[in-house]
């Protein structure tokens, strides 16, 4: 590491060196830069003034490299290789929906929003190569904000300050009971205050959905039960078949989680019926915040597209 202090070839000086090197000739270097044959002569000899040696051995008719001028001709040509390789890299960075795009999705919406997602990131912005981080809301909101994750899929809002909020769709909860129970056989939209006489099986700790389903069950005093808790939604949906309780279900899983030939009944609630609100999130800090926001825009389109049971927020 060199102290801040010292002198250090600039890029003009091996540029002007460089030209000087491949045409061993002052004035034919200078017309290759369009400069003038002063100026170039000029920015040689600050260079080897900088490295303390002598890079040229110039002669009346000539012009010659010194031992040293080969080894920095070589290293220079290096340099200004990879300072061009940077300034074309970052211009194809400055283009708008290109280069990487860090997403995090949270596990309840993953399996069932990403089908629609992905293929339509890859038709309408090939330039931009998304990589997907699924977890749990707590770990995505916490490496979006430090830099990890440039933006999010989750349930809002998420009362995180310095993150723009781009809601996408609402989806309404479905409960989900067990083939044989006696809600099954009836029709019909249920009252909320249905579930204060069910036992209501949850996610376990961390999932957003657990928070929404226990703050539904707590508006009408129902209970959930302590003894299971899931992983995930299919094994939750495994466990109301089983015949362990009943469930909240996001309408938007339910064509997949119960087209499995799960036993399992699925009942709307009357209006308002509790649901749950999916969007995007970013740093506000962000310099593709602008790119995010019309990001947004596509996703809806595509949710749209693919017909998925929600209410699009425009």
């Amino acid at each position: 590491m060199f102290p801040i202090s010292e002198s250090l070839p600039t890029l003009a000086q091996l540029r002007a060196f460089l030209a000087v090197a491949d045409h061993l000739h002052f004035r034919e270097a200078a017309s290759s830069l369009r400069m003038s044959q002063p100026s170039l002569s000029s920015a040689v000899s600050a260079l080897e003034e900088t490295l303390h040696t002598r890079l040229l051995e110039r002669t009346t008719r000539k012009v010659l490299l010194t031992p040293a001028g080969e080894q920095v001709a070589v290293h220079a040509t290096r340099v200004l290789g990879a300072v061009e390789e940077l300034m074309d890299e970052v211009a194809r960075s400055r283009e708008p929906f290109s280069g990487p795009a860090h997403l995090g999705v949270i596990p309840t919406v993953a399996p069932y929003l990403l089908p629609a997602l992905l293929p339509m990131l890859s038709r309408r912005f090939p330039r931009l190569r998304p990589t997907v981080h699924e977890a749990k809301t707590e770990v995505i909101l916490e490496e979006v904000r430090e830099g990890r994750l440039d933006l999010v899929l989750l349930a809002l809002p998420t009362e995180v300050a310095g993150l723009v909020e781009e809601p996408l769709y609402e989806e309404d909860f479905l409960l989900a009971v067990p083939g044989g129970h006696p809600l099954a056989a009836e029709d019909g939209p249920l009252e909320r205050s249905v579930l204060k006489g069910l036992d209501i099986v949850l996610l376990n700790q961390g999932h957003c959905l657990r928070e929404q389903a226990v703050d539904v069950c707590r508006e009408v005093g129902a209970r959930t039960t302590a003894a299971t808790y899931a992983t995930s939604l299919p094994t939750l949906v495994q466990l109301v078949a089983g015949g362990l309780g009943v469930t909240l279900l996001p309408e938007s899983a339910a064509g997949v989680e119960t087209g499995k030939r799960v036993r399992l009944a699925l009942r709307r609630f009357a209006d308002p019926a509790p649901g749950r609100t999916i969007g995007l999130a970013y740093r506000a800090s962000s310099a593709r915040a602008a790119e995010y926001a019309q990001l947004a825009r596509a996703v809806r389109g595509a949710v749209k597209a693919r017909r998925l049971p929600v209410r699009i927020i425009s």
